[in-house]
């Protein structure tokens, strides 16, 4: 996007794509810049550190962290990074997400990330923005807009 990131987007693997589509649209819907990256924690991990440690500098407020099975990108990207973190599990062909949702939710204290439901990209693009909100009218206006028609449907 042209304008500064104020969302940054990490997922593991290009397979993650489909579902944070939802994501990706979801903000291109509010208009809020966003960077996408694919990055693994474990396969990667000087990627993602790199990445994560010059999020601030880039002008991210929040970032959207998506992952399956052992979940671990959202805590690492966490550990090197004092944004807030959404993680979005991804729904696996082991154990239907549920390995990734509690790999995410169960970060040790002092490095939380926030969770939505399992390939809940759309939320977490909304929770994103609801962050970025609470301090720049433009996208607090926008989620209200949002809710109202929510209600209205």
């Amino acid at each position: 996007m042209a304008d500064t990131p104020l969302v940054g987007i990490i997922m593991g693997s290009k397979s993650d794509l489909p579902v944070m589509q939802a994501c990706i649209d979801q903000l291109e819907e509010f208009g809020v810049p966003y960077e996408l990256v694919i990055a693994s924690a474990h396969r990667n991990p000087a990627k993602v550190h790199e990445w994560a440690s010059m999020a601030v500098e880039r002008g991210m407020k929040v970032i959207v962290a998506a992952a399956g099975k052992a979940a671990h990108l959202g805590g690492v990207v966490a550990a090197y990074t004092p944004l807030p973190i959404v993680g979005v599990p991804m729904k696996t062909s082991d154990l239907g997400g549920m390995d990734s949702l509690l790999s995410m939710v169960q970060m040790p204290s002092g490095v939380p990330v926030a969770c939505v439901a399992i390939n809940g990209a759309k939320n977490a693009a909304i929770y994103a923005t609801q962050i970025i909100g609470a301090t720049v009218p433009e996208y607090r206006d926008k989620i209200v807009a949002f809710k109202q028609a929510m209600a209205e449907a």
